[in-house]
């Protein structure tokens, strides 16, 4: 265990497995192969901030505001930052529920609903936590696209080839850093990748904004085309702020974790989400509806700094991958006991041989199918709007029923129908909007 305060005692068994005793409250701790309780709400702050703000900010002016326009972009994400604010904050109090201490989403769910809900929350998490790690190597691919075609025109290199070489990339990243809490010093260089590609696309955009004529802002396509683009839009937004694996990364916070994990949310909700309003709002209207869903692909400047926003957003995106790929890595080395040095021959291979399956694999999904905001629209209907907002809410009804006044329970209740309805609503657009870009594109698309 990390640092305990001065009255907290620590009964250990095995690298994780024990109880802490806190404000004379017993809590069990499960077993894990990877480190917990070892790190300050200021950092774990920088992890959910380096989430929010990761390459797929570039994109939030195209796949946001171009479909919802000036109203409904700003509305919208200004309502996903107060209610995602809310469904984090509702799971993170539930994190020690019952005397146990609940490190992973799936232990949380299977410990107030039992066996089944376990296995089906994993598969929940598991989806949204691949179909991210998918578009995090379709952005590096497209970043890296980017700075080729800035120096070269002949198109010998497509797409596909370098979203393979982000994959590799990311493969050498996952094999050198064994957990979640060996970041520390990459949340550093992520922080000034990050701070990199926003203030060079906001710089540009803004330049191109005062330079340019006056832009389109209407909402393209038929009525029935805007009501799905529409929907798709509200899986995007809460996308954006959600990771879908709060659990695992309150796992990593110190002892108090609740006060500690509500002061890293503030900072996510507050400070953390001004580059990326800064950046969403400034790129929507130096282009309006012509935004892509690259913002990079749209400035224009001086090719040296193109080059230097595209390489840190490539390199921020392997950082951050990092992240979300987490709670498979920590799944995998704690069923097959990956434990002690890194280092360690039997470690080193095992993390070479199934990290390395593992984003292979993602990697070519990534490279079939690329089409990112097609991917944003459906991992927020299928498993964030699930995870983060009907879950949530539900389980903290389950937890707290006893404490909960009659509209309290309604209004938990509401939550749950009405995200209920929305995520049936956001699939079924999501799935006709790459049901569309795949008739258009054929497979490995150079896009």
């Amino acid at each position: 265990m990390g640092s305990q305060g001065e009255n907290d005692v620590v009964e250990r068994s095995g690298s994780a497995g024990g109880k802490v005793h806190s404000d004379d409250v017993s809590v069990e701790i499960p077993d894990t192969a990877h480190q917990i309780s070892q790190d300050s709400w200021f950092q774990v702050g920088f992890v959910l901030t380096t989430g929010i703000n990761s390459a797929y900010v570039l994109g939030y002016s195209g796949t946001i505001m171009v479909p919802l326009g000036w109203i409904g972009g700003v509305v919208g994400l200004i309502l996903a930052t107060v209610i995602s604010l809310y469904a984090n904050a509702l799971v993170a109090k539930l994190h020690e529920f019952g005397g146990k201490r609940h490190i992973r989403y799936r232990d949380l769910a299977g410990f107030i609903y039992g066996g089944k809900a376990y296995s089906l929350t994993w598969g929940l998490q598991y989806v949204n936590l691949f179909m991210i790690n998918v578009g995090f190597i379709i952005l590096a691919g497209s970043a890296l696209k980017a700075c080729y075609v800035l120096f070269r025109d002949d198109n010998d290199m497509k797409l596909p080839h370098f979203i393979a070489i982000a994959g590799l990339a990311c493969v050498l990243f996952a094999i050198a850093t064994p957990h979640l809490s060996a970041l520390r010093v990459w949340l550093g260089f992520s922080t000034l990748f990050s701070l990199v590609y926003i203030v060079v696309a906001f710089a540009l955009a803004l330049k191109d904004g005062i330079e340019a004529p006056p832009r389109d802002y209407s909402i393209q396509g038929t009525s029935g085309s805007k009501v799905f683009t529409t929907i798709g839009a509200a899986a995007n937004l809460v996308f954006a702020f959600n990771t879908g694996m709060l659990p695992e990364i309150q796992a990593t916070v110190r002892q108090p974790v609740v006060k500690n994990m509500m002061k890293a949310l503030y900072f996510q909700f507050s400070v953390g989400v001004l580059p990326m309003y800064a950046v969403t709002f400034i790129g929507y209207w130096a282009y309006g509806s012509s935004t892509s869903a690259y913002l990079l692909n749209n400035v224009n400047g001086p090719i040296w700094l193109k080059t230097v926003a595209n390489i840190s957003a490539f390199l921020q995106t392997v950082i951050a991958l990092h992240i979300f790929a987490s709670p498979m890595y920590e799944y995998l080395d704690t069923k097959y006991g990956i434990k002690g040095s890194a280092l360690a021959v039997r470690n080193l291979s095992f993390r070479v041989l199934v990290r390395g399956g593992y984003l292979a694999l993602t990697t070519f999904v990534s490279a079939l199918l690329p089409f990112l905001g097609d991917f944003m629209s459906l991992t927020g209907a299928i498993s964030t709007f699930p995870l983060t907002f009907i879950l949530a809410n539900h389980m903290y009804l389950v937890a707290k029923k006893n404490n909960l006044t009659s509209l309290q329970k309604n209004w938990h209740w509401l939550n749950v129908v009405f995200f209920g309805c929305l995520s049936v609503a956001a699939a079924i657009a999501a799935l006709r909007l790459i049901a569309v870009d795949s008739s258009n594109y054929h497979v490995f698309a150079d896009l």
